[in-house]
């Protein structure tokens, strides 16, 4: 009989995400060389090596070049050189010494061990949270880049046995409590707010390993394809609505103003006046004519065919 599984056990099968994180593993270690360090090690052993050899073969003592092999061997075993965006974690009889780098160092031998080397650089890791239900219970998929860097190397290594799937889990899980607090109508206008609270929580979740979140920014958000055409008939019917109560707000504010306008022009006559004038000026600016407006001053012409007869 097959022993039962617990529920919290890992699973033993190599998943999608693993294989992220084992690439983001490989990409670091191909993208440093360390061809560099290891010369300068063997040229420092080798050098002593032919000191105690140049130093036997003036004293004929060929046991000092036997010393000087010896010594090239610990002198190798002991030295190492750390890049400069690099921390080694030195342990001392199993127990944490001190973190060592960038740099040459000398341990002792026998006794120091190098056990793990840290990057320090800002890295990149993608992640994404998928069939998310949101606050009105619509579910999406989220695609999000977290930032973030190694600023304790001692709490990495001691408290972690593997910090860059912590980083990785730990953020997909915050992504997924913090779009079930959200609507699907916010994820697009807080979308910088979003980010700032995945990384907020995130901070808190990690510093006590020495992991310290730089940036959170969601990439994209997918929708299902049979939500979005209600989704946009649901935003269509909103800005119909709005149009509409806006249109009649301002027919009102029209309304009242001619009402206004009505009570000055029924009390004054000269401002009536004044309208009609106006009225017939902006009817005859732009193509031009001529009005024919009755006056009393033809009155004044009447006379002149009179003095004419004279």
């Amino acid at each position: 009989m097959a022993d039962k599984k617990s529920y919290f056990d890992e699973p033993s099968d190599f998943t999608a995400e693993d294989e992220i994180i084992l690439h983001e593993a490989q990409f670091d270690e191909t993208t440093t060389s360390r061809g560099g360090t290891m010369v300068l090690r063997c040229s420092l052993a080798v050098g002593l090596f032919v000191v105690f050899a140049v130093v036997a073969l003036l004293t004929q003592l060929p046991v000092l070049g036997l010393v000087g092999l010896v010594a090239a061997a610990l002198l190798f075993s002991c030295t190492h050189v750390i890049l400069e965006w690099e921390r080694a974690v030195v342990l001392r009889g199993g127990k944490f010494h001190r973190v060592a780098g960038p740099g040459l160092f000398f341990m002792v031998p026998l006794l120091d061990s190098v056990t793990a080397t840290v990057d320090t650089r800002m890295r990149s890791t993608a992640f994404k949270a998928e069939h998310v239900l949101t606050a009105d219970l619509v579910p999406v998929d989220v695609d999000a880049v977290l930032f973030w860097a190694i600023f304790d190397a001692e709490k990495a290594c001691s408290e972690v046995k593997n910090y860059v799937r912590l980083v990785y889990w730990v953020a997909q899980t915050t992504l997924r409590d913090v779009m079930g607090a959200v609507t699907i109508a916010q994820l697009s206008t807080r979308r910088t707010q979003i980010d700032r609270e995945v990384k907020e929580i995130l901070e808190k979740k990690t510093s006590e390993y020495g992991i310290t979140v730089l940036a959170v920014e969601i990439r994209d958000i997918e929708v299902p394809e049979d939500l979005q055409e209600a989704l946009s008939a649901e935003a269509r019917a909103e800005r119909e609505s709005n149009a509409r109560v806006m249109l009649a707000e301002v027919e009102r504010e029209v309304s009242d103003i001619f009402v206004e306008a009505a009570e000055t022009y029924g009390n004054k006559d000269a401002a009536l006046q004044l309208r009609a004038m106006s009225f017939v000026a902006d009817s005859v600016k732009e193509r031009g004519g001529t009005v024919v407006i009755p006056s009393v001053l033809s009155e004044a012409f009447e006379g002149l065919g009179k003095l004419g007869k004279l």
